[in-house]
C-alpha cells in the first residue's frame, strides 16, 4: 500500500509522506546492520591521552548503552570534551581503544570515519551556527551535502526539524537576530537533521537563562527518544542534568571517580560526587591549578 495512501492527513507539501520523508532519509544516511552486537553504543576501554608530556586522560573506561542520555560531569579541565573529540574521531588515544557502534574510531580509514561521522550529531557550545546563513540554510546545510534528496523533500524536512524545536516560524531570521536560547534550539535542529545515532552535547546549558534551560533540557530528552538516539551531554550545569539524564560518570584529573544514577549520585557519600552534585566549597576538588610554594614564587620576585 502506498505510504501516502495510508496517511493522507500527514503528507507534505512536497507530495511524501511524513513516514516516507523519514524513510527516505534513513535509507541514504544509515549504514549500520539493524541488530546491533552488543547493547553499548559507545565503549571506551582504557583510554589515555595527551598533549605532548601534558596527560589529560588516565585509563578512562566507560559504556553508554543505546538510547541512553548520560552525562559526563567534572571541574573544568578535567577532559570531558577531551573525550568528546576521541568518540567523535577528532583526535586519537596515545593507549586504549573508543568504539562507537562496535566499530574501534582510530582504526577506521578516512572514508570509514566520515560514514561514521554522518550518523553523529554534535551540538557546539554556544550552538556554532552559520553566520552568513538563515536558520532554514543552517538546517538544511547537511541534507543539501550528505543526501540527494530532492529539495521539495529538503524544504518539508527542515520545517519538521524546526517545527520540533519550536522555531518553525523563525526559519527566516539570521542567527544574529535570535536569542542565545533561541540560537541553541537552531543549533539543536541542525544537529538533529540527519537523524543520528549519537548525539554529543558540549555545554548545551551554557549561558542560557533558567526559562531557556528548561526548554533546552525537555527537547535534548524529548528528541533522544522519538530519534531513538543515544544521547552525551557534557554540562557544568548539575541540577538540570540530573532531571533528565539516565546515567552520570563525574570526572577528575584525567580520571572517572563517580558513576551511577541520578539517584545513587545524590545521596552517595564519595566526597567528590557529594561535594561536586550540593556545590560544596569544601572537599577534595581544589580551586587552585597546580603550583609552586605560592611564597616562594613572591620572594623569587624580589631577587
Amino acid at each position: 500500500m502506498c505510504l501516502r495512501a495510508a496517511a493522507p492527513s500527514t503528507e507534505t507539501r512536497s507530495g511524501f509522506s511524513l513516514v516516507e520523508c523519514a524513510l527516505r532519509v534513513s535509507r541514504r544516511c544509515r549504514s549500520v546492520p539493524t541488530k546491533p552486537a552488543t547493547d553499548n553504543l559507545v565503549e571506551a576501554e582504557n583510554v589515555n591521552f595527551a598533549y605532548d608530556s601534558r596527560q589529560i586522560l588516565k585509563g578512562i573506561n566507560l559504556s553508554i548503552r543505546r538510547g541512553q542520555v548520560v552525562a559526563i560531569m567534572g571541574l573544568s579541565g578535567c577532559g570531558k570534551t577531551t573525550l568528546l573529540r576521541l568518540i567523535g574521531g577528532a583526535l586519537r588515544p596515545t593507549r586504549g581503544e573508543v568504539r562507537v557502534g562496535g566499530k574501534a574510531v582510530a582504526k577506521l580509514n578516512h572514508e570509514e570515519l566520515f560514514a561514521l561521522r554522518r550518523r553523529m550529531g554534535m551540538l557546539f557550545q554556544f550552538g556554532a551556527l552559520f553566520t552568513d546563513m538563515s536558520c532554514y540554510e543552517n538546517v538544511a546545510f547537511q541534507m543539501r551535502e550528505h543526501t540527494d534528496l530532492p529539495e521539495e523533500l529538503i524544504d518539508d524536512l527542515v520545517l519538521m526539524k524546526l517545527q520540533a524545536v519550536g522555531l518553525r516560524g523563525a526559519h527566516h531570521l539570521m542567527p544574529s537576530e535570535l536569542s542565545g536560547g533561541m540560537a541553541r534550539r537552531v543549533a539543536l535542529a541542525r544537529t538533529t537533521a540527519l537523524d543520528p545515532m549519537l548525539i554529543m552535547y558540549d555545554e548545551p546549558f551554557a549561558g542560557l537563562d533558567p526559562v531557556s534551560m528548561g526548554v533546552i533540557g525537555q527537547l535534548i530528552r524529548r528528541l533522544n527518544d522519538s530519534l531513538g538516539a543515544t544521547s552525551i551531554i557534557v554540562t557544568h550545569d548539575v541540577a538540570e542534568a540530573l532531571q533528565l539524564v539516565d546515567y552520570v560518570y563525574f570526572m577528575s584529573d584525567g580520571v572517572i571517580i563517580a558513576r551511577g544514577t541520578p539517584e545513587e549520585l545524590r545521596v552517595s557519600d564519595k566526597p567528590f560526587a557529594h561535594q561536586f552534585v550540593y556545590g560544596e566549597t569544601d572537599g577534595p576538588m581544589p580551586f587552585h591549578y597546580p603550583a609552586d610554594d605560592y611564597a616562594r614564587d613572591l620572594c623569587a620576585g624580589d631577587a
